[in-house]
């Protein structure tokens, strides 16, 4: 999966939760995310971050964010529930870091097809 292709299909997908994610996409927004956040922080630097269009851009990508973490989750045959994980104090985040790195399960699995099989 390109960049440009990630992208297309994480607003394609903009608040879907059902289905899985490819780690390739995954990682793919993530990047988006970061350029994008320190494109406008940037642009709004010395201003309140929850004010600005920074805070705009939080808010806009809070649903897409939590749906492609917890499609991801769903690609490594678990439960979107596992996003929980992250309020563990300390480990939480490091074991859903661990778990997005973690290879899909091949082919279809409880939540849907393999979404690497095109």
């Amino acid at each position: 999966m390109t960049f440009l292709g990630a992208i297309r299909s994480v607003l394609g997908n903009y608040a879907r939760f059902e289905g899985s994610t490819a780690r390739a996409e995954y990682w793919w927004r993530q990047l988006a995310l970061f350029l994008l956040t320190i494109l406008v922080g940037g642009v709004s630097y010395g201003t309140d971050p929850f004010a600005g269009p920074l805070g705009l851009v939080g808010l806009l990508v809070v649903l897409p964010s939590l749906a492609v973490a917890i499609r991801r989750l769903h690609d490594t045959d678990r439960s979107g529930w596992y996003i929980l994980v992250a309020f563990v104090p300390l480990i939480g985040g490091l074991i859903l870091l661990w778990w997005y790195l973690q290879p899909g399960i091949p082919g279809p699995n409880r939540f849907g097809p393999d979404p690497r099989a095109g």
